[in-house]
């Protein structure tokens, strides 16, 4: 039997840059996992495996391995910064129990460092901050801390001090131990001694040791009550107070070094195993019925409670597609059924790996708290739940943002198309945010995704992977309508055609809903005079039509309808009689509604050196953006904007031209708004234009 309070399950997350490849493949070596460290810049790292992630130098997809540290057993995941796959960090993190968060000693909290925190924040995942990058020119680990409480209110709880600083960074001193580890220059992460720390740091290391004390005690009272009568708590004391308070998320364990440099990185290791939780420590996952709605059951992690996982990962490679499985109770063998209580139907489990980046290990077993793949499941996506066929149950699902740009691609060639269509298959199973569609009157095949990079990667990937050539055309924005104007109408469905007719009248009020409202329905018929059982119907109506508007063919979104009043006949009318009634009230109504056009605006986060602070923000309000903040740092200025997404094309080449490519930018979508009028009449003219 394992023991599973040596389990840490945990990923490494950050902003683009930051160092969590790096921090990823020094843990590997340290952990005896690899002999050969592999260098991000080089392409060489072991976890960025895909040829886009090694000519990019970026992390494209969460990639799993294994490792051993202190007897325990850890499970870690490496998650890509950029904000076009910040898909892959919140599914990630959906399955974790710890985190790492690394920051840039240089950089400090970053866009994309947010936006993760966040996540983290809403997945409840317990963390250890690295402050990563101390020998660069600009490091400040003090000025670190400081936006980490002020930027994302956390509350870092530091627990080394940096010895040195940029060329001098030579080491970190425990603060628990009042002990220096220095690494010598031959860069070897074994090579360290234990040591007395600088003299000239005393003072120092007393006052952060008093402050980390102070805040850990604060999570049991009789250590507590000891300490405020001057009797100071013995290490394994102050460990075990870290450790509630950094499970209760009050705190988070603080740390630094150059991952770089092979600095730092064993304390981190020694945190992970120390202070995040074993599976058995964290909240467990509540169980739903077909609703969505909780059923008050949780999945226990116990191998001897029945069978629950997550599937949160799709990925397709040479030896066939590869499902990632948290499996949260009971455990999975060879050769067994399991049910997927999404489709009802039950899978058999092939073969199960350990995986290391992209090379495997076979196992005959996996039981609760491991993350593992499973090869060979037909109809499993992400999200689906995994679980003993006797005793069925569905685990919370995972929720994904639409996307909200699109371009058309063809094959080149005729041979191509089918290719194309199966290889499309297989990247919209790996990627929940990625979708594709037909466009009905051109034939076109249309790509959606996150961002220009997001779709730039897709195409990239059908081309290498795949082998299919495509022709791109331009990205296109994901407009919406909406309504402006309260109508009262009246439709009358009439239909006689020999035999039984069919008939509907509806008396309805179409009227502006509040932004993000999308569609509301509501009937206020009395008397019977559309009886009870048609209402379904009326509404289906309105949604089925409600995917075309009637300005350029957008989605329409915040609107409500009312049905007030109407008639039926006791033979001729049916529901499909108050469906098409319904769509054809929808296409008479909606344009004496004042239909508006609304775009995408972006949530804009821009990192500039100072000298350059006007000219940015000049050609933001060139872009319609509206500037929020700005925030001076040591190195640069962060501008926080919101821009409309149609006018942030190319955005990137752009601000690297004006900063002479010591710019840095991320954007995520923030909301849908009303369009200028000159805008909207283009788009509509563009559109209509494309249509034909």
């Amino acid at each position: 039997m394992v023991d599973l309070t040596k389990y840490r399950n945990i990923g490494i997350f950050a902003h683009v840059d930051a160092g969590k490849t790096t921090t990823t493949e020094r843990i590997l070596k340290l952990t005896g996992k690899i002999h050969k460290l592999g260098e991000v810049h080089d392409g060489a790292a072991t976890t960025d495996f895909m040829e886009q992630e090694q000519e990019r130098g970026i992390t494209i997809q969460s990639a799993a391995t294994s490792c051993t540290w202190d007897d325990h057993r850890m499970n870690i995941i490496d998650t890509p910064g950029h904000v076009d796959f910040t898909i892959e960090v919140y599914r990630s993190l959906k399955v974790l129990d710890g985190g790492i968060g690394v920051f840039c000693g240089s950089g400090g909290v970053e866009p994309q460092s947010e936006t993760n925190w966040r996540y983290a924040n809403e997945s409840k995942v317990a963390r250890v901050i690295f402050v990563n990058k101390l020998d660069r020119i600009g490091a400040d680990f003090y000025r670190v801390v400081d936006q980490i409480e002020k930027v994302l209110a956390a509350n870092p709880l530091v627990m080394t001090l940096p010895i040195g600083i940029e060329d001098d960074f030579v080491g970190v001193v425990d603060l628990l131990t009042r002990k220096a580890w220095v690494w010598d220059a031959s860069g070897d992460p074994t090579k360290y001694d234990i040591q007395e720390p600088p003299a000239d740091m005393a003072d120092l290391i007393e006052k952060w040791r008093q402050k980390l004390i102070e805040t850990a005690v604060e999570q049991d009272d009789d250590i507590m009550e000891r300490y405020l009568e001057e009797k100071e708590p013995s290490v394994d004391e102050i460990k075990f107070c870290i450790r509630k308070g950094t499970i209760a998320l009050d705190f988070f364990p603080t740390y630094c070094g150059s991952a770089f440099k092979n600095k730092g990185v064993q304390p981190v290791l020694n945190a992970v195993v120390d202070y995040l939780p074993d599976p058995t420590e964290v909240t467990p996952q509540p169980e739903i019925d077909l609703e969505g709605n909780e059923t008050g059951n949780v999945a226990i992690v116990d191998p001897d409670k029945p069978l629950r996982a997550l599937a949160f990962k799709i990925m397709d490679d040479r030896f066939g597609a590869l499902t990632f499985i948290r499996i949260y109770s009971g455990f999975i063998e060879k050769g067994t059924s399991v049910l997927n209580t999404f489709t009802g139907k039950t899978e058999r489990i092939g073969r199960i790996v350990e995986m290391h980046a992209d090379s495997r290990e076979e196992l005959s077993r996996a039981q609760a708290g491991d993350i593992v793949a499973v090869i060979g499941m037909k109809n499993v996506k992400t999200g689906h739940t995994l679980c003993d066929p006797k005793i069925p149950a569905t685990l919370e699902p995972m929720v994904f943002p639409d996307p909200v740009i699109s371009m058309a691609v063809a094959p080149k060639d005729k041979g191509a198309a089918e290719k194309m269509g199966i290889a499309l298959g297989k990247m919209i199973a790996e990627d929940p945010s990625f979708r594709v569609e037909t466009d009905e009157d051109s034939g076109e095949t249309i790509l959606k995704g996150m961002g220009e990079l997001h779709l730039d990667i897709k195409v990239d990937i059908l081309k290498r992977t795949h082998g299919v050539e495509v022709s791109v055309g331009k990205p296109q924005v994901a407009y919406r309508e909406t309504i402006t104007k309260r109508v009262e109408d009246v439709y009358v469905h009439k239909k006689q055609t020999g035999g039984a007719g069919q008939f509907a009248k509806i008396d309805y009020v179409l009227e502006p809903g509040e932004v993000g409202s999308g569609f509301e329905f509501e009937s206020k018929v009395t008397g019977g005079n559309v009886p009870r059982e048609f209402w379904p119907a009326v509404q289906k109506g309105f949604v089925k039509n409600m995917v075309r508007g009637v300005l350029a063919g957008f989605p329409c979104l915040d609107f409500k309808v009312t049905l007030m009043d109407g008639a039926y006949h006791p033979v001729d009318s049916s529901a499909i009689a108050y469906e098409l009634a319904a769509g054809a009230a929808y296409r008479q109504s909606m344009p004496k509604a004042g239909p508006q056009l609304m775009e995408p605006i972006m949530r804009v986060d821009v990192y500039t050196p100072d000298d350059h602070v006007g000219d940015v923000i000049g050609d933001l309000n060139r872009r319609r953006g509206m500037i929020k903040s700005q925030e001076a740092g040591a190195t640069g200025v962060r501008i926080k904007a919101e821009c409309p997404l149609s006018d942030m094309f190319g955005y990137i080449g752009d601000l690297r031209t004006i900063t002479s490519g010591r710019g840095q930018f991320s954007m995520e979508f923030a909301h849908y708004m009303a369009c200028p009028k000159n805008v909207a009449d283009e788009v509509i003219k563009e559109t209509l234009a494309r249509n034909k």
